[in-house]
């Protein structure tokens, strides 16, 4: 559809948005060490231990004994730092490189990895309401950069974003057109696909509780929809 590029967007309250850099940084260091870059038995397997499983989180199924890493509630975080190919990790670090830092700007470092965590869970559970009793785990952060998306879409509506349409044409565009459509995107196929490799529901779970958290989570005094430009 569209690849976010660069905002022209300054920060006004951190001096560098270190929790969004540290959560690329950790997605990337996870993928490339622990996931061996995705390849192997041994990604699979992972996605498995890491990953949320719907059958096994609401404990209608166990994993084998040589796969539990951590208790199984704890998949409805740890889902979000694994990924299932480069392509799938670098997309998700691309939006949120572009997107995460303002957001971090308007909440403080802490809000916003409360926040981030938060949109992750969500998204998750939206997997699982979608898929109950599914025994296919979820993987990727994509629930935790949709809340990211709609956080941003609810602080920086008019912010001018350089994007590249149909992966090959650049523009530069407002937010409130270029996030829009995506969020229009991600509606779409969550109701109307009916077999996909991508969860459409984490996403929606994702951006529902981004535009929710950004409300409350916000540093007071910060405006929402660009309020004052």
């Amino acid at each position: 559809m569209f690849i976010p590029l660069h905002d022209h967007n300054s920060w006004k309250h951190v001096v560098s948005p270190v929790v969004t850099w540290g959560l690329i940084i950790l997605n990337a260091v996870i993928f490339f060490t622990v996931q061996g870059a995705g390849l192997g038995e041994m990604a699979s397997a992972l996605a498995y231990s890491y990953g949320l499983i719907p059958s096994v989180f609401f404990d209608q199924k166990d994993l084998p004994t040589e796969l539990q890493v951590f208790p199984d509630s704890w998949s409805i975080v740890t889902y979000a730092f694994m990924h299932g190919d480069f392509m799938h990790l670098l997309g998700n670090m691309l939006f949120l490189w572009v997107f995460g830092d303002n957001v971090e700007d308007a909440m403080g470092h802490v809000r916003f990895l409360i926040f981030y965590l938060l949109s992750a869970a969500a998204g998750g559970f939206a997997y699982m309401i979608a898929a109950f009793g599914s025994d296919v785990p979820l993987v990727g952060a994509s629930g935790a950069v949709s809340g990211v998306v709609a956080a941003y879409l609810m602080l920086h509506p008019k912010v001018k974003i350089w994007v590249l349409a149909l992966g090959r044409i650049p523009l530069r565009l407002s937010a409130q057109w270029v996030l829009g459509a995506w969020v229009v995107y991600q509606v779409f196929n969550a109701v109307f696909t009916q077999e996909s490799q991508v969860a459409w529901s984490a996403h929606i779970g994702g951006l529902a509780a981004g535009a929710i958290l950004v409300i409350f989570l916000r540093r007071p005094g910060v405006p929402l929809f660009d309020r004052g430009l």
